[in-house]
């Protein structure tokens, strides 16, 4: 065996420490597998997928919910050495089209619920030889998954794979525009199972519920496989309810749950209206953005009371900066430490990674680590820009702002690209979103600059919450607190149903400065 295992045999290597764990439960179609009976159906899907002409190095596209299928399917491209290259369930045809044709990817894996998506996109796909429908009713021109799964043998596919062979293309969700595929290799993501591992304390007592999307690099790569990892259970929901999944809480006695801090308060509130036991429920992992006090406290209240922040994005695997339970109080708002083996800096946006700003000064985050990705997929230029070699090490440059307190501490303020220059001062949304959230009536809070001729740009805020709000009352709220600046106010309020998000929480103000999100029109502050 190589130095690491590659993720098809740390699968294998689960099932002769624990074959009798319960590996799979997906109740949306009452399935429960052992690890034992999960591997064999690797193995035949693995088999099966070679017998069709899927070889080593070939991309498995998949467009779907999460269920037991995107599991099988992950691990048998591992074993395979096939590149697995999840979609995003909701994407429209155009944007399936775009992705299948930039992966060159040879098949698809799809289901009812983006049947219509993917067979729009179908004629353009011109690299694809392979269809495969999960569900029954199998449209003409594609296969059946389970009848695929049954022709396969069950021992290990004849295939030799390494650590440095490519494990999947991650496209990133978007917070700033097209799509880029992220190309992760078998060793960034051992490196990064080992450290989720220890920052979570994940044992093969645990019991796991995916809620979150799988096709996404968080679910996928802090939970999924990090539980299979060390031979913990895996409860997958087909998508998120906050009811049904407090229910599988109580059900499974799930131990450990991630969850975006949206979903946490979504979680915490049906939690505090409803009886259901949650008592089981030990840990929780959230990342897209630090926990608002508000929710960190309601979360702590009803549903549990160890909480870790992971920090980081698709290209770093994407978890490279940890929170742990005891620091959530005490540094509340920071995203956390540096995880083992990585570095972290704070640069002058754009500068030399030895050009670190002074402590406490606002800069550009920089990280470097062995879960770091290998490229951009067709991207040079942007693989270039992102990645710089410094010091021995590979940095990668995130395009995030933020800056070191005196403890060490890294604190996260705002996207480089979001920042809202205004009368000449700038201003990070993330500081007007903090005091936004604050007032009991705001669900969700998205902040931005609009293009204005007096200031250059005026601050406006998207608002998800009761129907009684007003911009009046809000302006009101904001100049009473003490915690921001006037020339930070918000000059008009958006009041909409909801802000795109991409998978992992973080909203997609580029939609909204793009008019692509919620239609509404801006209610003025009262002069």
């Amino acid at each position: 065996m190589a130095d690491y295992p590659t993720i098809g045999e740390t699968l294998e290597q689960t099932v002769s420490r624990h074959p009798d764990n319960d590996a799979i439960v997906y109740p949306h179609k009452d399935q429960r597998w052992t690890y034992d009976e999960f591997n064999e159906r690797v193995n035949r899907l693995a088999n099966a997928m070679s017998d069709l002409g899927i070889e080593k190095g070939d991309r498995v596209a998949t467009v779907l919910y999460n269920g037991s299928e995107i599991a099988l399917t992950v691990y048998a491209c591992a074993k395979l050495g096939a590149v697995f290259t999840p979609l995003n369930f909701r994407l429209p045809a155009g944007e399936i089209e775009y992705i299948v044709n930039d992966a060159e990817a040879e098949m698809v894996v799809y289901e009812s619920d983006t049947r219509t998506a993917v067979e729009n996109a179908r004629p353009e796909l011109g690299s694809v030889d392979e269809f495969v429908f999960i569900d029954e009713d199998v449209p003409d021109g594609a296969r059946g998954f389970y009848d695929l799964l049954e022709s396969g043998a069950p021992e290990p596919p004849d295939v030799v794979v390494d650590e440095n062979d490519v494990y999947a293309f991650i496209y990133t969700s978007g917070t700033t525009g097209r799509p880029k595929g992220v190309v992760h290799e078998h060793r960034d993501m051992i490196e990064h199972s080992l450290i989720v591992i220890a920052e979570m304390n994940i044992t093969r007592d645990d019991v796991g519920l995916s809620i979150l999307p799988l096709y996404h690099c968080a679910e996928l790569h802090a939970m999924l496989l990090t539980r299979v990892h060390r031979g913990a259970t895996n409860v997958v929901h087909h998508e998120f309810e906050p009811r049904p999944a407090l229910e599988a809480i109580e059900r499974h006695d799930v131990t450990l749950l991630f969850a975006a801090p949206t979903a946490w308060h979504a979680l915490a509130r049906t939690a505090a209206e409803t009886e259901i036991d949650v008592s089981s429920l030990e840990r929780g992992l959230y990342g897209a953005a630090p926990m608002p006090e508000e929710v960190l406290n309601m979360s702590m209240e009803h549903l549990c009371e160890d909480y870790v922040q992971a920090y980081g994005m698709t290209e770093i695997g994407p978890c490279g900066v940890f929170q742990p339970p005891e620091d959530q109080l005490p540094k509340q708002g920071c995203a956390g430490l540096p995880a083992p083996n990585h570095e972290v800096r704070v640069v002058d946006p754009g500068a030399a990674p030895d050009e670190e700003v002074e402590q406490g000064d606002l800069g550009e985050i920089i990280i470097a680590g062995p879960c770091t990705m290998r490229e951009y997929w067709n991207r040079p230029e942007a693989t270039a820009q992102s990645l710089r070699e410094a010091d021995g090490s590979e940095w990668y440059y995130s395009g995030d702002i933020g800056y070191f307190d005196e403890d060490g501490y890294l604190y996260h303020v705002d996207r480089k690209d979001d920042m809202i220059i205004s009368g000449g001062e700038n201003i990070y949304p993330t500081a007007v979103e903090d005091v936004l959230f604050s007032h009991d009536g705001i669900e969700e809070a998205a902040v931005l600059g609009e293009p204005d001729e007096t200031w250059g740009e005026r601050v406006v805020a998207y608002i998800v919450g009761g129907d009684d709000l007003t911009a009046a009352e809000l302006d009101e709220f904001v100049r009473e607190s003490d915690r921001l600046a006037d020339f930070k106010r918000p000059r008009a309020y958006y009041f909409v149903d909801s802000v795109p998000k991409n998978p992992s929480g973080k909203v997609q103000k580029f939609k909204l400065r793009d008019g692509i999100g919620p239609d509404s029109d801006p209610e003025p502050i009262p002069e």
